[in-house]
């Protein structure tokens, strides 16, 4: 009778202790797999396991050990996570966090949380959302997926975030009746609005190209046109023939190579500004445009049959690319959607795009004067322009501002 009860005894304290423990949640086990995999492919520097409950972790840590060594990758148990402008750790205080890791990253990971510190967004946050973005960079998010995590978890606002609607490139001239003439009369674009010292044309969709007298300007005139306009079109020939009939000057001629990225020509308007017209074929290098593209609706030009455009490229030029490329993406917000090596073009709008160009390569070159505004339509400029005045404390007009390589960007 004793050791029936004794077995007895020992049935239900191992009842009682299966059904204590936690078990392995397999849903979060396969989403760490799926991480480990990313880690080891290159994808991500560090991957970060669900947060999970000291208990829940010490049940899981034998398997995230198995899955590591299975993908040749490594695992750290993290009980306290770094702060950042990321994620909100309010809710899991308390609780643990795998990180998986290859090569130096964990290393950096460690490096980032001991220089975090007490830094917070309110007493340094300059360093706070640097950090912050390092932090991001080395989970392998892109900046616009940063952008939005810290605009989840901060006051932080990109451009972006205000609506883009729009772009107008801004051109200035010694003789304006005579640009009029060539972009309504010669090329056929359509007139949205004019008065006496300026005309803005379309070119398609949300692409604006406008033309100002520069004697009204603070611009003499002489500055030089670090600038180019491409002019997206499917219709390369068709284009080629009819401003060589026009007695348009060609700067470089039709070159087509059906196994290259893009085709195209390049005019000269009565001023010097340079016209390409490109089209960018099924590429590697253009995979995430050409989906873009493929959706754009071409605009008609007065001089109708093929002759038409259906997006365009503001190409801009700079001593130093870095930076920029950092600005656009951090503070415009905007998506890379081509990445040339020594270009890159970034998506504004539906059918708006900014170029960047090393201005050692490019068919034109950086100068620190030009000729060119760069303007930008909002769906929300107030809400800009209030965001803009509480993180400064300067009297920086929101409504205007410079980049890296000084260009002027105004936005309304």
């Amino acid at each position: 009778m004793k050791r029936k009860i004794e077995f007895g005894i020992l049935i239900l304290a191992s009842f009682s202790l299966s059904f204590c423990t936690p078990k392995v949640d397999q849903t979060k086990l396969g989403a760490f797999e799926a991480f480990a995999e990313m880690v080891q492919a290159g994808n991500k520097p560090i991957a970060l396991s669900h947060p999970m409950s000291p208990e829940e972790a010490e049940v899981f840590w034998p398997e995230a050990e198995k899955i590591a060594e299975k993908y040749g990758v490594k695992v750290y148990r993290e009980m306290d996570l770094m702060e950042s402008g990321l994620f909100d750790l309010s809710g899991i205080k308390g609780m643990e966090v795998f990180i998986l890791h290859s090569g130096m990253s964990l290393q950096a990971y460690l490096d980032y949380k001991a220089r975090m510190g007490s830094i917070t967004l309110e007493n340094n946050p300059e360093e706070f959302l640097a950090l912050s973005r390092s932090f991001g960079r080395l989970l392998g998010y892109p900046s616009w997926r940063i952008n939005d995590l810290l605009a989840q978890n901060t006051s932080f606002r990109d451009l972006a975030d205000f609506g883009i609607q729009g772009h107008e490139l801004i051109w200035f001239y010694q003789d304006l009746a005579a640009a009029k003439a060539f972009y309504g009369e010669t090329l056929g674009l359509k007139i949205v609005e004019e008065d006496e010292q300026s005309a803005k044309f379309q070119i398609a969709g949300d692409s604006y190209l406008v033309l100002k007298d520069v004697k009204p300007s603070d611009y003499s005139g002489d500055e030089k046109k670090s600038v180019a306009l491409a002019l997206l079109t499917d219709h390369l020939e068709d284009w080629h023939e009819h401003v060589q009939e026009k007695g348009v000057e060609i700067k470089y001629t039709l070159k087509q190579n059906p196994k290259g990225a893009h085709d195209g020509f390049v005019a000269i308007d009565p001023e010097g500004y340079l016209l390409e017209f490109e089209m960018f074929r099924d590429h590697q290098e253009n995979e995430m445009l050409m989906p873009r593209l493929r959706s754009q609706t071409p605009l008609e030009t007065a001089m109708g049959g093929n002759l038409n455009f259906y997006s365009s490229v503001t190409w801009l030029y700079y001593n130093d690319m870095l930076p920029m490329q950092n600005w656009v993406e951090e503070e415009l917000g905007l998506e890379l959607v081509v990445d040339q090596g020594w270009a890159k073009v970034y998506a504004l709008s539906d059918q708006s795009y900014l170029g960047l160009v090393d201005g050692l390569r490019g068919m034109n070159e950086y100068s620190e004067e030009k000729l060119i505004e760069f303007g930008l339509i909002l769906e929300d400029a107030e809400g800009w322009e209030t965001y803009i005045k509480s993180r400064t404390s300067t009297d920086r007009e929101p409504m205007t501002f410079q980049d890296f390589g000084g260009y002027l960007y105004r936005v309304e």
